[in-house]
């Protein structure tokens, strides 16, 4: 008989239930390699449970090659050496709190558009995808619509056969940096964190370059990752001068110069910056990306690689297929010819000019702001106590947010990136006033403590 107990009330069938407790049986050690198992009919009788219960669970076995049959004797194990008892599953860690996250990529988009992004769906699940692997650079009438719309937005004078729709930023950056020669990665710090982990996972070392000094020297680099009109995270745009040394030091070295474009549309106080590849495309990687105007959850992007580049990229994808997917594209390529990306970008546009000024008005007497407002995120300056309890008090009201520390490798900056495109005006009030809120308290017990010194 075995020492198996079979449990009617649990949802798991008999039959599985049997085969767990005799594959146990073997991994404890209790049966060893050539124990015989009791016929289907003794251990049914034994269980008290139909025949065909037990059946199933051997058959289970033998496909799984725990036991093995031989004619007219019975069941025998196949496998049964002892082996190392499995540890118990870990106990279920305790939920973490669920905040709403101020994040600085997470954009506004207006319920009102809703309609419109349903029916471009509607519009891709009545469309017949491509028979075999999509275009290695993807649809085409989709970057017929990307090169109107970067000429357009951007300055950025491009044919659709030069651009590559890729999965997102991280994505571009990932497949630019297997077809570049060897060498390092200049990166500004503080900066993007994901950027910084790509560079890593693709084996190449990250050179650490203050974000707010301009580059001379690109030696032993294969590439410099920047973000020059709006450098993340503290918010400054590139100025002319540093924008022409740092090409002048890439053609110097024989780098390239990666530009990530990553919210640059929403400019409020002036035109939106061109773009860096615009001066010079033997130079610049240009990366764009869906994320900040339509969805981060879209995972949608560009790349405008410089020719000789750009050749080796396509090569590269038509071995591995390494498109985003097409339905994704299909989507994107409705939103553009509608005119549903203008008005989303149009509507955000208005909203972040609304909410930057608050966001200054109620962080302003504690802290310092970083750089210009723009875009959906702006980054304060304050001591690292201070930074620590304003973090405190947000998630105390049910928040969170970044601290600038988070953004930093070398540098020493301390403050908060505080995000206000993917919340809601109410949302935004309490968490502001518990930020504030926050700070202020911080601010009262430091000048307490300098009048008790």
């Amino acid at each position: 008989m075995l020492p198996v107990h079979l449990d009617r009330a649990r949802a798991e069938p008999l039959p599985a239930q049997l085969a767990a407790a005799v594959r146990a049986l073997v991994t404890d050690g209790t049966l060893i390699t050539g124990d015989r198992l009791p016929s289907s009919r003794a251990l049914a009788a034994d269980l008290g449970v139909a025949r065909a219960v037990v059946e199933q669970a051997y058959d289970q076995l033998l496909a799984e090659a725990w036991v093995q049959t031989r004619r007219g004797s019975g069941t025998f194990v196949a496998s049964g050496e002892t082996l190392p008892t499995q540890p118990p599953p870990p106990r279920p860690a305790t939920r973490a709190p669920q905040y709403t996250h101020l994040d600085a990529g997470t954009p506004w988009i207006d319920p009102r558009h809703l309609a419109g992004w349903r029916r471009a769906w509607r519009e891709v699940s009545t469309t017949r995808p491509p028979r075999g692997y999509p275009d290695p650079s993807g649809l085409p009438e989709l970057r017929e619509a990307l090169a109107e719309r970067l000429a357009r937005t951007r300055g950025l004078t491009v044919g659709p056969d030069e651009i590559l729709l890729t999965a997102g930023t991280t994505d571009g950056l990932r497949q630019l940096l297997g077809v570049l020669g060897r060498g390092d990665v200049l990166v500004e710090d503080p900066g993007y964190r994901a950027a910084v982990e790509t560079i890593r996972l693709s084996g190449r070392g990250v050179v650490d370059h203050p974000a707010l000094a301009p580059v001379m020297d690109l030696t032993g680099c294969a590439a410099a990752y920047v973000t020059p009109a709006h450098q993340h995270p503290l918010g400054r745009v590139m100025p002319a001068a540093d924008r022409l040394a740092l090409l002048a030091a890439a053609r110097a070295a024989g780098a390239v110069v990666v530009e990530d474009d990553y919210d640059s549309e929403f400019r409020y106080d002036v035109a939106p910056v061109p773009a860096l590849a615009a001066l010079d495309r033997s130079r610049v990687a240009y990366l764009g990306t869906a994320s900040k105007s339509v969805s981060p959850s879209l995972r949608l992007g560009w790349l405008v690689a410089p020719p000789e580049i750009h050749e080796g990229l396509v090569r590269r994808r038509t071995i591995t297929h390494d498109t985003p997917p097409w339905p994704s594209q299909r989507a994107l390529l409705t939103l553009l010819r509608d005119g549903w990306v203008d008005k989303v970008v149009r509507t955000a546009r208005r909203v972040y000019a609304d909410r930057a000024p608050r966001v200054a008005a109620a962080l302003g007497s504690h802290a310092e702001l970083a750089g210009p407002l723009a875009g959906m995120y702006s980054t304060w300056l304050t001591d690292p106590a201070a930074a620590a309890a304003a973090r405190t008090a947000a998630r105390a009201a049910g928040f969170d947010v970044r601290l600038l520390a988070e953004y930093c490798r070398g540098a020493s900056l301390t403050g908060l990136v505080l995000g206000f495109g993917g919340v809601t005006d109410a949302e935004l009030d309490r968490a502001l006033a518990a930020i504030a809120g926050g700070l202020r308290a911080q601010g009262t017990q430091h000048r307490s403590r300098r009048r008790e010194g």
